[in-house]
């Protein structure tokens, strides 16, 4: 049997490491967070792939490829092309939805074109995205933004004391001038004082050359209105501009439903074609599972191979457990586990052979229920003739592998080795953390804490829940459950705030930050770090700052240098002045305790703890230590952390609070099983201080800790919003309706 064969792998921290990976199996690498996983097999096995695939192309097609970075290994025999599919959310615009990112909607298309009733078109005009097909008024976006006025401009100030609040319109702004220039206004009257005729031309007056400007007005200049120079330089552009300027846009723009299509995005010629009364738009916005009932309910026998295509198509996407999802939905609104999955779908209908597919925690996002179609799927396309390889926590996905890596034994430095190569058999016998686990019989609470009173919810009926009841109590740990799609969500991260706005949630979404915060900025230690190096050196702490007097000049402080690809994903390469650091070369001369800037800055939190021996940082490492977040190095960008250490690192700030209700959405995403008990441990100690934690969950290890179960669905969509299950664990444990109740029973009967 052939073998991809690994020779000293040093990327990251893996430590000089060689092994053999079987071919056209399933192989699952293991370990806790930051012990090498993702070093190994995204940047070492996958990258190498990556590369010697793209070698193979012409110079034009090689530069608009993936490009992961070169590994740092001496070589990788036997490698395939490589599909790699990572969490990465999906992007795109408002034009990008589900039903394009997957193709299902081009043979929906075609569908109509043929038989829908009247015909009105080829496949070509029913898409959204055509002008044949799009709505004229909002140009296929099916909604219409608008400025408001009254939140644009202070009627009390004149134009020169700054009327217009939006940047560049505002004193000193270059925008401002079309306006002062004009010679329409005298610019020190309050806007309130302005005649109907001044408003008019001030708001809305199309473009055009005045009459009487003021002498610097250029030649070419033209006058416009505010409102049509704001929605044509900002609104109708996916500029750069426009993203930069997205946060204020947000308070001036009202967005609604566009009144011609009532957000169906075509116009009124296409949506009047119809398969049995239903018109394209109206299938997009059906659920997977019942557009699924309506294409099976189709016959033709010329349009057979089209019908099962798209049979095919969605049948896919539901056995991964998205059938909750609508193909109008946009696909920027998708998490991270939803996104990867949307990715496989791609792959199931294809016939290639002999790939290596790489995954990254494809149970992230998914109900135990839901694994069994994953692991399915997995095994469809080992039985292909192709190599799977996947980075995974989850035990019941762990258990389908041919073959097992697990690395460690710990994280950072203290990781990058192999710790055990085999079977999932002889896991539980290894001396890892992960066969540790496996070894382990899982632990039930049997002794829940007593509620102190009740947060109530009432006739809850957002989205998919049908008006429902709920009490949530107070001062205990809550899980909330169900499969995804079933409205846990909803219930808990949208109602429950409306009832009670005290509640804090801590959710995985990114950080308001940009790409030049990193770990330190979050914590407010990088001051004090540059106040050091700057007291110790006798020189400006400005030096310290990547931001400031210390960026190297080639890179303005990033560490990459980015290559603009038009229209595809800009590509990022390590700048080969500061090698990535982002500090002037000149800078590192400068040390603090025998460390320049760059190596604090790759410093990880465990090692920073005995380097800093005051209690000013030791109080902020430890607890980051007890959240398992003790690999992270000190420099990281924040726009590097996956949704779980986002969320480890914004829980960290609770800490100190009492009395407060949390609210945290899937804690355990990307946690070790090792680090799911860690950050167990830290939970109950918030509990302990009288705060209220409430947690939406899939993990049973996490499940089996509760205080209090409130179960939702059964199902997804509508066939979920409904309470099915409130009680103690082991009260859940007898249930015979609810699923969880069966999957935890199944958890801890079976040997693991």
């Amino acid at each position: 049997m052939k073998k991809i064969i690994v020779t000293n792998a040093r990327q990251n921290n893996l430590k000089n490491i060689s092994l053999q990976i079987p071919k056209n199996k399933i192989t699952v690498f293991t370990g806790v967070s930051g012990s090498g996983k993702s070093s190994l097999v995204f940047k070492t096995i996958g990258a190498e792939a990556q590369r010697q695939f793209n070698e193979t192309q012409g110079s034009f097609i090689r530069n608009r490829l993936q490009h992961i970075g070169v590994a740092d290994v001496d070589k990788i025999e036997n490698l395939n092309v490589p599909i790699i599919i990572n969490q990465k959310r999906l992007g795109g615009n408002a034009r990008s939805t589900i039903g394009t990112a997957t193709d299902v909607y081009a043979s929906l298309r075609l569908l109509f074109s043929r038989i829908g009733k009247p015909f009105v078109g080829y496949s070509n005009a029913f898409s959204f995205n055509n002008p044949l097909g799009m709505c004229a008024e909002c140009e296929g976006l099916g909604f219409v933004q608008t400025v408001n006025v009254e939140l644009l401009i202070d009627k009390q100030k004149s134009l020169n004391e700054g009327a217009i609040e939006f940047p560049t319109f505002q004193p000193g702004g270059y925008r401002l001038l079309r306006y002062t220039l004009s010679g329409y206004f005298d610019n020190d009257k309050k806007l309130d004082d302005y005649t109907a005729e001044e408003w008019e031309i001030l708001l809305n007056a199309p473009q055009h050359k005045p009459k009487n400007p003021n002498k610097e007005w250029g030649k070419t200049m033209k006058y416009e209105g505010l409102i049509p120079r704001i929605a044509n330089s900002f609104l109708k552009k996916q500029s750069k501009e426009n993203i930069i300027r997205k946060e204020a846009l947000s308070h001036i723009i009202i967005t609604k439903t566009c009144p011609s299509c009532q957000g169906q995005r075509l116009n009124k010629n296409i949506l009047s074609c119809k398969i049995n009364d239903k018109n394209i738009s109206d299938c997009t916005a059906l659920s997977i599972e019942e557009l699924l009932v309506f294409v099976n309910s189709l016959q033709s026998s010329t349009l057979e191979t089209v019908l099962v295509e798209l049979r095919n198509k969605l049948q896919h996407i539901a056995n991964i457990g998205l059938q909750y999802l609508s193909l109008d939905r946009i696909t920027s609104t998708l998490s991270g586990g939803e996104s990867q999955r949307i990715k496989m779908v791609r792959n199931l209908g294809n016939n290639l052979t002999d790939l290596i597919y790489i995954f990254d925690e494809p149970s992230i996002g998914l109900h135990p229920k839901d694994l069994q179609n994953i692991a399915s799927i997995v095994k469809q396309l080992r039985d292909k003739g192709n190599t799977i390889l996947i980075v995974e926590h989850d035990p019941d996905l762990i258990k389908v592998a041919d073959w097992v890596i697990d690395m460690g034994p710990l994280s950072g430095k203290k990781g990058g080795e192999i710790i055990y190569e085999g079977n999932f058999k002889g896991l539980k016998n290894s001396k890892g953390k992960t066969g540790t686990y496996f070894a382990q019989t899982p632990l039930i609470n049997h002794n829940p804490r007593q509620a102190k009173g009740y947060l109530e919810i009432e006739n809850a009926h957002l989205h998919n829940l049908k008006n429902i009841y709920v009490k949530i109590p107070r001062n205990v740990l809550t899980v909330v459950t169900g499969v995804a799609g079933s409205g846990k969500s909803t219930l808990i991260n949208k109602e429950l705030p409306k009832t009670h706005p005290e509640t804090t949630i801590i959710d995985q979404s990114l950080f308001v930050a940009n790409k030049r915060s990193n770990l330190l900025t979050y914590l407010n230690l990088s001051d004090d770090i540059r106040k050091r190096f700057s007291t110790a050196n006798h020189v400006s702490n400005k030096l310290f700052s990547r931001n400031s007097e210390g960026a190297c000049e080639s890179c303005k402080g990033n560490g990459v240098e980015k290559i603009d690809l038009a229209f595809m994903d800009d590509i990022e390469q390590l700048c080969e002045i500061c090698e990535g650091s982002g500090f002037k070369p000149a800078v590192l001369k400068y040390i603090y305790n025998n460390k320049n800037i760059v190596e604090i800055m790759e410093m990880t939190v465990e090692e920073a703890i005995d380097f800093f021996k005051d209690e000013f940082y030791f109080e902020t490492f430890d607890i980051l230590i007890r959240l398992g977040l003790g690999y992270l190095t000190l420099g990281q960008r924040l726009d590097s952390f996956s949704g779980g250490e986002r969320q480890r690192l914004k829980l960290s700030k609770e800490l100190k609070h009492s009395n407060k209700i949390i609210v945290l959405d899937e804690p355990s995403t990307g946690l070790h099983p090792n680090d799911t008990q860690m950050l167990l441990n830290f939970i109950n100690n918030l509990v302990e201080k009288a705060n209220t934690l409430i947690i939406i969950e899939h993990n049973l290890d996490v499940i089996s800790q509760a205080d209090w179960v409130i179960d939702i669905g059964p199902g997804a969509g509508k066939y979920g919003g409904n309470i099915i299950f409130t009680g103690t664990v082991t009260q859940l444990l007898k249930d015979k309706s609810s699923i969880t109740a069966a999957c935890l029973r199944e958890h801890i009967s079976h040997d693991k």
